[in-house]
Parts: structure tokens; C-alpha cells; sequence
């Protein structure tokens, strides 16, 4: 083990090197060059989006292979349309009444950490953006998906490669420790982190010394008020919570229903396959699902429902897409009110939206401060107060918080790592694009003499 240490220590700092002789050149490209890279890279993934989601689930175990597919796509095609008009080449703005000029410059190299959860889809949308924004990239895997993402990373850099991309402008670990990966954060050519994965990941990040964009956990809560269109509020949360089996961090985790419409909610959630557990159920459920670290158990993240309530010693009727656990609380003393990264959803029933809201805040500060959360309502006043008050930057209004969280169903900028502000630790409550990874010079002419 120590070898393996020192064999990826070393492997970092050997990378980091050649990514920072990388820089320079790649900065000298042209934006028709960077975006004739951009092209490539998205050409050559897109027509392998299931190749690399069959490898993420045999790698990972976790997931659906149709879910990832259409995450691969997501990144390949929808935010490489995003991203493919950006200006992120010389002056990108003038502002003649000010007479500002400012011109992009690359932050430099990216050191991206990548989960074992989304592998293949965060590794070609973080890929994409740096290479947008002119800045190398090297990428440490998580060591359970260390094969699917080295298997994108070659296909991108080989397609970049044929269109000019500068050696060691796409590197990537081989031998995976936690030691190697601390190297890589701290290496002194490495200018700035993408890290997504858990806290412990996302806090190493922070404590590296280096600018970091990290992404901590979800549990975002579902407000279903009494003037939403309920058999689709049903249909939307189970939607994002069956969807690659809830690994994405903005996968619903509880429902808050007002009393008003409880019934009538209950009654679609089960039509629609979800199954509400009994006490005993509930509490064996409990048992399997929520480490004494209240973390989900790493054997369960990613299964289905049916998988899951099988390892807790209970059968459901084949056609169950959720479980459901009706809590009375949030906390250490209810441990299906965290995030749980498997088709699980706490339920809760309050007297009207103002209670929900403050059940939601309970929710959030539960592990998903500033990240997601969604609302199903036609009062628009009630969801301009959700919007005002509640600690997460995105609410999604009448939409799964999965598909809206990354800008899949809204109009939120599509991408794969969501900042979660300071509510959550981060340094923006943005979705990450390429202009986060680029600095901002400004030309500023004199106005008024001195």
C-alpha cells in the first residue's frame, strides 16, 4: 500500500507538470481553434453515450444504463450547445460608455475530481468546459470508476488530439489513493479544483489552498401544495427519484405535502408505484439503508427500489418504483431524513405552506443546505415566498429537481456540478460553466482626469 501511495503521488505531480507546459500553448490557440477542439471532443462522445454508461453501471454497480445514456448525452450534446457560442478567447465585452474592455484569460490548470456515481457524464461536461475556457485538465477518478472514466478521457483527448490539441492538455491518474489525489490539489502548478463527490472529497478540496469549486450533498426536499397539479407533482418527484436510481445529488429525498391534498397525493404517489412502508418495514429499512456515520450505505446507493427492500428483509409488489417512509421528524433521531442516493423518499403531511416551509428549511439544513429543492404549486404567490425564503439556489417550480436542477427541463445552465453557495460552504451558487474558469482582464480608459 505504500508503494501504491508513493506510485500516485508521484503520478500527480508528473501530470501537473506536464499540464502546466500545457497551458501556455493552449492559451495561444485562436477561438476558432478551441472551438474546432470543443467539436471534436463532443462528436467523438456522442455516438458512445451508451458504450460508456454500460461501463459506469459493470464498474460502479451503481445506476441505470438508460438514465446514464441520456447523462452522457446531457453533457455531450446539450451542454456542448451551450457552451459552443461562448466568447471565451480575447475581448469578450466592451462597454464603449464605460470604456471597459475585458478579455478572457484561462484560470490555468484544472485539477477534477470526479464521482463514482456520475462518472462518465461529469468527466466529458468537465473536460468540455476546461478545455472551452483554455485551461488543462487532469482528472483523478473515483477509484470505483477509475476504467469508464479513463476509457472518456482517452476517447476526447484522442479526438482533441486530431483537431491540435497541445500534449498534456488532457491527463488523467491511473493508480487512484486518496494521497495521490491530495497531491494532485495541491500541486503548486495546479490553479483551481472541480471537485464533486462527498463531503470529505469537497472539504480536502477547500483545505488545499487553491481556489476550489466544490459540491457537497443534496436532500432536497419536495413541497406539494394544495393548488398543485397533483397527479403530475407525483409523477415529477418520482421521476427524479427513480432516475439513474437517485445517485444525482439533486434527486428528491423528501415529500412535504399540505394536509388539504393529502390524501388525494397519497392515493397517486401509489398508483403511480410508490409503496408506503409500514413502522416495521420503516424502521428495518432504517437499519440497512443509514450508516452510524448517517451516510447511505455505499451497498445500496444506486439500486432499485425492489433490490432495496429485499436486503432489508421485506418483499414489495413488483411494480414498486419508490419506497416510502412517513417521518414525523428531521435529524439524528429520524435516519431516513437524509440524503440517501437510492429510490427512498421520506414523506412528511403539514397544515399548510407556511409549515411546509419551515419542514423544508429542517430538510435542507439536514445536509443540503443551498443546493435544491422544488415546489409544486399554481399560487404564484406561494412560490415566490418559497423562492424568497427558502437556503437552496435552485427551486424548481412543477419539474423533477433532478432533470430542473441541471437545466435539463428549465432554463438553468446545463451542467453536471452545482454550486451551493454559501449556505453550503461554496465559493458560488452557480451552475459551473466555462466562465468560472476564466479570469476577467479589463482595459479601463480614463473617464475624468485625476
Amino acid at each position: 500500500m505504500a508503494d501504491r501511495d508513493l506510485t500516485s503521488i508521484q503520478e500527480a505531480r508528473t501530470l501537473a507538470q506536464r499540464a502546466r507546459h500545457a497551458a501556455a500553448p493552449l492559451a495561444e490557440l485562436s477561438q476558432a481553434q478551441i472551438d474546432r477542439l470543443v467539436d471534436a471532443m463532443a462528436t467523438a462522445t456522442t455516438p458512445l453515450a451508451e458504450e460508456f454508461a454500460r461501463q459506469a453501471v459493470d464498474e460502479t454497480g451503481y445506476g441505470v444504463v438508460a438514465d446514464k445514456i441520456q447523462k452522457n448525452l446531457f453533457a455531450s450534446v446539450q451542454v456542448y450547445n451551450f457552451i459552443r457560442p461562448m466568447q471565451t478567447v480575447g475581448v469578450v465585452r466592451r462597454d464603449e460608455a464605460k470604456k471597459v474592455v475585458e478579455i478572457a484569460d484561462p484560470f490555468g490548470v484544472v485539477a477534477a475530481i470526479t464521482p463514482s456515481t456520475n462518472p462518465t457524464s461529469t468527466a466529458i461536461y468537465k473536460i468540455l468546459i476546461a478545455i472551452k475556457a483554455r485551461c488543462p485538465i487532469v482528472i483523478s477518478p473515483h477509484p470505483s470508476a477509475t476504467r469508464c472514466v479513463i476509457r472518456v478521457a482517452d476517447v476526447m483527448t484522442d479526438a482533441a488530439r486530431g483537431a491540435g490539441l497541445p500534449d498534456g492538455a488532457i491527463s488523467w491518474m491511473q493508480t487512484i489513493t486518496l494521497e495521490g489525489t491530495q497531491e494532485l490539489m495541491k500541486h503548486r502548478d495546479v490553479a483551481v479544483i472541480l471537485a464533486t463527490g462527498g463531503m470529505g472529497l469537497v472539504r480536502a478540496a477547500y483545505s488545499a489552498g487553491k481556489p476550489a469549486y466544490g459540491v457537497g450533498p443534496g436532500n432536497a426536499p419536495c413541497y406539494v401544495d394544495r393548488t398543485a397539479d397533483l397527479p403530475k407533482a407525483a409523477s415529477d418527484i418520482l421521476v427524479g427519484k427513480t432516475f439513474d436510481n437517485g445517485v444525482l445529488c439533486s434527486s428528491p429525498n423528501s415529500v412535504v405535502v399540505d394536509a388539504a391534498v393529502g390524501d388525494r397525493v397519497k392515493q397517486e404517489f401509489v398508483r403511480q408505484g410508490g409503496y408506503f412502508l409500514s413502522a416495521a418495514e420503516a424502521g428495518a429499512l432504517a437499519k440497512v439503508l443509514v450508516t452510524p456515520q448517517r451516510l447511505p450505505n455505499p451497498k445500496l446507493v444506486g439500486k432499485s427500489a425492489i433490490y432495496v427492500a429485499q436486503q432489508a428483509g421485506f418483499a414489495v409488489p413488483p411494480e414498486t418504483r419508490a419506497l416510502i417512509a412517513e417521518l414525523d421528524g428531521v435529524g439524528r433521531d429520524y435516519p431516513l431524513s437524509i440524503e440517501k442516493l437510492c429510490p427512498v423518499l421520506s414523506y412528511y403531511t403539514v397544515k399548510d405552506w407556511r409549515e411546509g416551509c419551515e419542514r423544508c428549511i429542517q430538510i435542507l439544513r439536514y445536509g443540503g443546505m443551498g443546493h435544491t429543492m422544488s415546489i409544486h404549486a399554481e399560487d404564484e404567490q406561494i412560490i415566490l415566498e418559497f423562492g424568497l425564503k427558502k437556503p437552496a439556489f435552485r427551486i424548481v417550480v412543477n419539474t423533477p429537481t433532478t432533470h430542473g436542477s441541471i437545466g435539463l427541463t428549465t432554463g438553468l445552465d446545463p451542467a453536471m456540478t452545482l454550486g451551493c453557495g454559501g449556505h453550503g460552504g461554496n465559493i458560488t451558487s452557480d451552475n459551473l460553466s466555462p466562465k468560472h474558469l476564466l479570469n476577467i482582464k479589463r482595459l479601463a480608459y480614463e473617464l475624468r482626469p485625476a
